[in-house]
This record gives structure tokens, C-alpha cells and sequence, in this order.
């Protein structure tokens, strides 16, 4: 029972210590890739060969407490298909609390490899959860990869609920 209580007590105070080092910090850091992932390839290419998008855009949004949008920012991958937003921790007056910011994926240059996939989040959207470095003046998120496909390898939404309408359903909805 005692190593319980220890357990959880230095829980706690790693947890505030995240809370804090993020409290005193001026920006933010929320970096990640955007890929391509290619299902027409074999196995090893479509696992391990995803190639970067240079160009793509990634967007931020940040809600305050009664979930209106109180940030929007986006920023463009480089060469490597990297992003890194840098965000002031304040906006208007008020504090950006990063648990209520969420990072997804906006649009795709690459004529072939435009549509995004739900593959870590990127078409839905990421929470941002824990720093994954707090480190002096820096605090950062580095996210998993999202990625890209190519439109012969997306699925199809079968579970659509607007595309089983029957026409004696269209019929009695005239207005």
C-alpha cells in the first residue's frame, strides 16, 4: 500500500512538473512529417518506402474553454516533408492550454498523392497530449507521421448513411 501512494505521488508530481514547464514557456513547437503511401507497391515499399511531400499544409486550431476557435495556423512542409509550427502560448489576451489544440491535415500538392488517410490521426485530427521535449525555453510535440495515398488505394465510405436514401425517401423530403 505504501509503494502504491509513493507511485502515485511521484506520478503527480511528474505531471505538474509538465503542467508547469509549460506555463512558463512563450511558444510552442509542434512538429511532425507528412508522407506519401503508395498501396499499389509491394509489402516493403508500401511499409517502409513512403516517400515525403514537400509543399503539403498542416493546420493547428486551438479552442478555449467553451470550444470556440481562439487560434488557427498552418504551415507548409519543406523538402523532407517536415512541418513545425511555432505558436505564441498566449492569443488575445489568453493563455493557449495545448490540450485543447489538435494538428491536422489540409491539403496535398502532389497531383498523384492527395488524399489524406486517418493513418495517426491526420485526416480527423491529433489532440495534443504530452510534450515530447520540455527542455529550458522549449517545449515541443513532435506527432507521428501523417500521411497521403493515392485515390486508387482510398476506400470508399460504404457506411454513409446520406448515399441509402431510397427514392420514396427523396420523394417525401421536397422542401
Amino acid at each position: 500500500m505504501k509503494m502504491k501512494i509513493v507511485f502515485i505521488a511521484s506520478l503527480i508530481l511528474v505531471f505538474s512538473n509538465f503542467i508547469e514547464a509549460s506555463d512558463g514557456m512563450d511558444v510552442m513547437h509542434i512538429a511532425g512529417k507528412v508522407l506519401c503511401q503508395d498501396c499499389t507497391q509491394g509489402w516493403n515499399e508500401w511499409v517502409d518506402g513512403a516517400k515525403a511531400i514537400k509543399g503539403s499544409i498542416v493546420s493547428l486550431t486551438c479552442l478555449d474553454e467553451r470550444r470556440r476557435v481562439m487560434y488557427y495556423g498552418s504551415d507548409l512542409t519543406d523538402e523532407a516533408g517536415i512541418f513545425d509550427l511555432i505558436v505564441n502560448q498566449t492569443c488575445h489576451g489568453k493563455t493557449i492550454k495545448p490540450q485543447n489544440c489538435f494538428v491536422r491535415l489540409v491539403s496535398s500538392p502532389d497531383p498523384v498523392c492527395n488524399i489524406a488517410t486517418d493513418f495517426a490521426g491526420g485526416k480527423s485530427g491529433v489532440k495534443l497530449h504530452r510534450p515530447t521535449v520540455v527542455y529550458r525555453d522549449l517545449l515541443k510535440y513532435v506527432l507521428s507521421p501523417f500521411y497521403y495515398t493515392t485515390p486508387m488505394c482510398d476506400e470508399p465510405n460504404i457506411n454513409d448513411d446520406d448515399n441509402l436514401e431510397t427514392n420514396d425517401d427523396k420523394n417525401q423530403n421536397n422542401y
